[in-house]
Parts: C-alpha cells; sequence; structure tokens
C-alpha cells in the first residue's frame, strides 16, 4: 500500500534557510519553481541567456543566472 504524505507530514524550515537553483523553466522548471518561492524557498532560476523563457522567469519575480556552474555552488549572471 502507498504512503500519503500532506502539508503538515513537511517540515519547511529544512529548505527555507537554503537557495534552491531550478535549471530551466519549462512546464515543470516554472511550477517548481514558483512553488518553492511561493513556499518562502530563495529560488535562482538557471537559464542561458538567449533563452525564450528567460523574460518569462523574470517576469514572475524571479532571480535568473546563467548555469556555468554546479547548481549547489555561486551562479554567474
Amino acid at each position: 500500500m502507498a504512503n500519503l504524505y500532506y502539508d503538515k507530514d513537511a517540515d519547511l524550515s529544512l529548505i527555507q534557510k537554503k537557495k534552491v537553483a531550478i535549471i530551466g523553466y519549462g512546464s515543470q522548471g516554472h511550477a517548481h519553481a514558483l512553488n518553492l518561492r511561493d513556499s518562502g524557498v530563495s529560488v535562482v532560476v538557471g537559464l542561458p541567456p538567449g533563452s525564450a523563457s528567460r523574460a518569462k522567469a523574470q517576469n514572475d519575480g524571479l532571480t535568473v543566472k546563467h548555469p556555468r556552474k554546479p547548481p549547489l555552488g555561486p551562479m554567474s549572471s
């Protein structure tokens, strides 16, 4: 039988103190980035300068950087 988990089962304080990098801003990246941001997590979206999604992520109020370095390290502008 499957285990069901609900909002009350999660401890958001474990991730709210960290910066999370979402690479890409398609249907999945968009949903994850906005859900994390709305949950109080600091989110950075990694997109190359020529990406068509770059303006959309910025218009959604997210920080967008070029993903030249690993997501857990510093991301360049």
